[in-house]
């Protein structure tokens, strides 16, 4: 079996502990992650990088979802279903998709607590004034591929905190 399989045959008897779950460079089959089931309740970051995805429409309902990173894969649409499948996302990558205008993003706008978008390698980025466009469209962002409104970078501990913010929230708990 492959190493995904064991992953999943692994994860069946306690997905429901899991927040962190990395697929990176595993295959889907027919746009969907085997054993990526809404079991995940407690899943606060998904990293689905390189894994051949044209769509998300397959996610499951992930509502405590915080961070998903789906670079590098073939999604050009359909973006819609993450409001109602993750609407507590505050950081999306579809760095290297195929999103070749604004409307395919504008669905992003239900995503009330987006604070972070990367758009990196996809066509949209070469549309005239992508930057001013994006962030007219989704108000609510404070990051636009790594930069905020006044082209200020966005501080490392932006992304590096989330993962600290989980080993407080476990401290808490004890």
């Amino acid at each position: 079996t492959n190493s995904l399989e064991f992953l999943m045959f692994s994860l069946r008897f306690c997905p429901f502990q899991v927040k962190e779950l990395v697929l990176d460079n595993c295959r889907s089959y027919e746009g969907k992650i085997e054993g990526l089931t809404d079991e995940f309740e407690e899943l606060e970051f998904l990293s689905t990088i390189n894994v051949g995805l044209t769509s998300v429409a397959n996610l499951p309902k992930l509502n405590k979802l915080k961070k998903l990173e789906l670079s590098d894969n073939r999604i050009s649409g359909g973006l819609e279903v993450l409001a109602e499948k993750c609407p507590n996302l505050t950081h999306l990558n579809l760095s290297g998709n195929k999103i070749k205008d604004l409307g395919t993003i504008e669905p992003l706008k239900k995503l009330e607590n987006l604070k972070s978008l990367d758009l990196f390698n996809c066509e949209v980025t070469n549309l005239n004034d992508y930057r001013e466009n994006v962030f007219k469209l989704l108000p609510q962002l404070t990051y636009l591929d790594g930069y905020d409104r006044d082209d200020k970078e966005a501080p490392d501990s932006d992304a590096e905190g989330y993962v600290e913010g989980l080993d407080d929230e476990e401290e808490d708990e004890d």
